[in-house]
Order: C-alpha cells, then structure tokens, then sequence
C-alpha cells in the first residue's frame, strides 16, 4: 500500500475507535476489512490509551508461513463458528495479536506473529463467552493447538456495540439520529443502562454542557465559555430527557426492549491479523494517526499537549511536549496532517492556532490565530497544510461560534477570515473537516448542516454546493490524486464523494443502519475505506460502486 494511503487510512481508524485502551495494528490478507470488526476486550470507557489500525496485504509468503498457534471455535448452538475474533497475550508483554475464525471456525496465528512463550487467551463473539481453554503454551518449530469451546453468554449488554444499541431501541429515526451526538463521547450502554428519570437527564445533559469536547472520566475538563444546551444537543432538550428516560432502566429492572445484533464478520472480513500496542498512560487519548515514510506512527492526543510517536517494531513510545498557546484553556489536539516536506502540522483546538513540526530537529512552530478573531469558543480543530507549497498559505478552521476560515500566509503569518454561513437562514452549520486540492483552494464540509463549500485560492470567492442527501451531515475525509472530495456523511448514512473539477455528486449509502460514517479515505486499489467510532466498518469500490 502506498504510504499516502496508510496515512490516510490510519488517521481513519485513529480517530474511529476513541473508546477503547489499546493502540492496534491489523493487516488484511487476501482482501479488505469489510463488514465489522470489533475490539476483542469489548472495554466501554475503561481507559484512554486509545486504538489505531494499520492494513495492508499480507505476502503469499507470509500467508503460506507456519502456524505457531492453531485451533478451531465452536459451541454447542452454532457448532464451528465464523467471525470470532481470538486474542492472545503473552505473559509480560504490551502487544495483543487477535485473528478471526474462517468460514470452518479455523484459526490460525503465523510463526512471525507468536513467539515461544505462555499466552493468555480471549475472544469476541456476541452472544458468547469463552469457556476454554484460557490459556495456552507455544513452543518453538511446532504448531500449538488450542480448540476453544464458547457458551452461550448470560448478559449481552457490555457486548454491544452503539449500532446494535441503536437497532435495538425503540423511537423514530429523528430520536435515533439525536443519539449519534452522544456517542462522540461515550456509549449508548452507559445512558441506557442508567436510572435516570427525565428530570435527572436534564440535570446530566446541563452538566455535559460544560465539559470540553477532549474530557472524559479520568481527564475532565470544562469549557471556558458558558453551557450552550442547544448548541450540544439541538432544539428539544426536554423531549430528549423525556425520550432518555422512557428507554433506560428508571421505571423498571429490565430494559423495556429487546437486545438485537449484527452478524459477525464473514469471508474478506475475517482474513486479517491485528495487533494491539499498549501505551505508557491511560489518559492518553490518540485521536488522529498518521504513518510516515520510514514506518513510524505519529499521533494527535486529544486531551493532552503531546504529540505521540511509536515505533511499532520494537513497540518503543516517545511523546513531544506541544507548547501551551492559551493557559486555562482545555488541552489537546485533533487533526494530524503532513506536507510535502514530510513536517506534521497539529490543530490546537481551544489552545488556539496550529503547530508544525519539523521531524529532523524535533522543534514545534506554533502560529495563533490573531485576538481580533478569537474568542471564549475559538477552537481550531482542522488544518490544511497539503499543497501550502503552491502559494505559501495554509488553511484552518475555526469549529466555535461563529464558523469560520482562516487562511494563513507563511512568510507573513497574516491572517484572511471568511464566514462563509453568515448570508445563510438561521440554521445549524459549521466548518470541520478542511482540505485542499492539487492548486491550494479550500474545500470544507458542513458538519451542522448539508453543504461542501469552496474557496477559490485567487479570488477568495466562496461557493456552497448542498450534497443530494438533505441534512447529510458531511464529518470528515480525504481529497485523492484526482481532487476529488469524499467524505462520509453522518446523518446520510452515507459516503460521499464529490468532484471538484466538475462540481458532481455520488452517493453510497452504507450497508449497516445507524454507522453514521466520520470519515473516508480511498486507498491504491479504489476500495473506499470508512467507519465510525465504534468499530463498524464499511468499504464500496470507487469503480463499481459494490456496497460490501
């Protein structure tokens, strides 16, 4: 896989999984990663030390190479089962290597993979616990053998993933979608599993308000500017903590639906290796990854002032202190992106600005955006860094009240503005992700609202283009060799793409209700990556436009 395309697709998975404890690495043999994969700990919130995947295809060498470790899963209801997800750990070790079982419940760890030692094991099947074996020996130049026997799981609830929750619920399709908010920043099961009465929600719901979009149980912190109901949870929030309290457990001990899953993975989907790194801290909270040249991760933490590096070879963590731009302000960072020069350039969020840094003498540059446009709620959560080279500018947003675009001219360090929702009807609207094509103009999504907009580089004009799905929610993407824009849309159940040059639309909805896409990427092959932040992916061929 081309090293642009790693990039894109860790950064991908890296902002995808933001609630569980490990850093992973997968590959996929034969094929892509369709369907759902999840994290074989089912960890709900547990820690912060958050997961990135790494794919690409195995080598025939590597796919014919000697089992270390083998065995077959099966259960008294299923007999052989597919798409169980096997991990093992040996002792000592801060790596986990998971597989999944094929269509005869086979599975298979190569030699490369499991070296000599003692290794705990565990799975991932909803529906099912493991009953043993748990633990298993590997020795050198011989195959192991361990044959897992599941039963049947007495209480599913920590098993679901927030698609399954959502399936499973009842409510309209417009209280469903309000849900999807939620789980920004946590799961469904925590809400749903709570005993609060409407009264209680409202309560809960002024006090998220407060807290920062980075915080969470180990690492809370509150916003500068006030509580804004409607600006965090829309129009309604009395009809939310009304619609809360009817689904969880304030009125009864049993939940007042029944538990629906989704299938396990199956074909292409269960041909893949992956690998978990542990990391050092646990309020450690990975949010963009990327890979460079030489095979080294790099990663934004979303709550604290460091920029990650791991050297998934030897498993080696290394973190840079990011200078503080704005103290008393909430700490982290979001979007990673790289230039040409190979230089990684980090958005501040409420720290204010962007920062560069220069890989070779490890040095941060931090350029803020000026007082005159700064506010309470400023916070820069994209950075446009691709083409600066074109005319010397890069491009940031400013994801607070009121939207806007900020170009920023290196030499100068002089700032242009543009607020390009301020001619509009009131609405929701707002700028996320940011990019730009081969000539340096500026395309951006509107996460709030249904538009793809554009800002010429020469003119400064800017053009808003409705995407065909209304109220589609345009997240995040990627802009490939060809400057075409796709991207995923939350609300539309959908992936989008958009070409610049000829100013069209496509669409694909994705296979699975409720996955609410964050973010695409298109790899070397034209499969069409994206997911969302618990742990369903989805992929179509950019040339067919199958839906896998």
């Amino acid at each position: 896989m081309k090293r642009a395309s790693m990039r894109a697709l860790l950064r991908l998975i890296g902002i995808m999984l933001v609630a569980q404890v490990h850093v992973t690495r997968a590959q996929v043999v034969n094929g892509t990663i369709l369907g759902t994969v999840r994290d074989p700990t089912g960890a709900i919130m547990a820690a912060a030390a958050f997961p990135f995947f790494l794919w690409s295809h195995l080598s025939a060498a590597e796919g014919s190479a000697r089992l270390a470790l083998a065995g077959q899963v099966t259960s008294m209801e299923e007999g052989p089962m597919e798409g169980v997800l096997v991990s093992v750990r040996q002792d000592g070790s801060p790596t986990t290597i998971t597989v999944v079982t094929d269509g005869q419940g086979r599975y298979g760890f190569p030699s490369a993979r499991v070296a000599t030692g003692h290794y705990a094991i565990r799975i991932r099947a909803v529906g099912f616990d493991l009953d043993g074996p748990k633990a298993v020996d590997v020795a050198a130049d011989k195959t192991a053998t361990a044959d897992l026997t599941l039963r049947k799981a007495k209480n599913i609830v920590s098993q679901l993933t927030d698609a399954e929750w959502l399936a499973s619920i009842p409510g309209t399709e417009s209280q469903k979608k309000q849900l999807l908010g939620c789980t920004n920043c946590h799961t469904l099961e925590r809400t749903l599993t709570s005993t609060h009465d409407a009264d209680d929600f409202m309560g809960v719901l002024e006090r998220m308000a407060s807290y920062a979009n980075m915080s969470f149980p180990l690492h809370p912190q509150t916003r500068v500017s006030a509580p804004d109901l409607v600006r965090r949870f829309g129009a309604g929030t009395d009809d939310l903590a009304r619609y809360l309290a009817s689904i969880n457990l304030s009125s009864s001990r049993d939940l007042p639906f029944a538990l629906k899953t989704l299938p396990r993975p199956t074909g292409p989907s269960t041909r893949v290796i992956i690998t978990e790194y542990d990391l050092p801290r646990k309020t450690i909270e990975p949010h963009d990854v990327i890979v460079d040249a030489d095979g080294i991760v790099w990663f934004s933490n979303f709550g604290e002032q460091f920029l990650g590096r791991l050297d998934p070879k030897t498993a080696t963590f290394t973190e840079y202190p990011v200078p503080l731009s704005r103290p008393g302000f909430p700490t982290g960072m979001l979007d990673l992106e790289t230039d040409l020069e190979g230089n990684l350039w980090l958005s501040m969020m409420y720290q204010n600005g962007i920062a560069r840094f220069e890989k070779k003498t490890e040095t941060f540059k931090i350029w803020s955006v000026p007082p005159e446009f700064t506010n309470s709620e400023t916070q820069q959560s994209m950075v446009g860094p691709q083409h600066w080279e074109v005319d010397g500018k890069v491009w940031l947003n400013d994801a607070g009240t009121p939207s806007a675009i900020y170009r920023m001219d290196m030499a100068s360090g002089k700032f242009e503005r543009w607020t390009p929702y301020k001619d509009l009807p009131p609405g929701p609207h707002s700028v996320y992700g940011i990019y730009s094509d081969s000539k340096n103009n500026l395309f951006f999504l509107d996460f709030g609202g249904e538009n793809v907009g554009k800002i010429d580089a020469k003119t400064g004009k800017l053009t808003l283009f409705p995407t065909p799905t209304p109220r589609s929610r345009p997240r995040r993407g990627r802009m490939d060799g060809q400057d075409r824009l796709w991207f995923g849309e939350f609300y539309g159940g959908k992936i989008g793409m958009f070409d610049t040059r000829t100013e069209k639309f496509q669409e694909w909805s994705v296979p699975t209700p409720h996955t609410a896409p964050y973010d695409v990427v298109l790899d070397k092959n034209g499969e069409v990556f994206s997911c969302r932040g618990r742990r369903t992916f989805a992929a179509c061929s950019s040339t067919t436009r199958r839906r896998r």
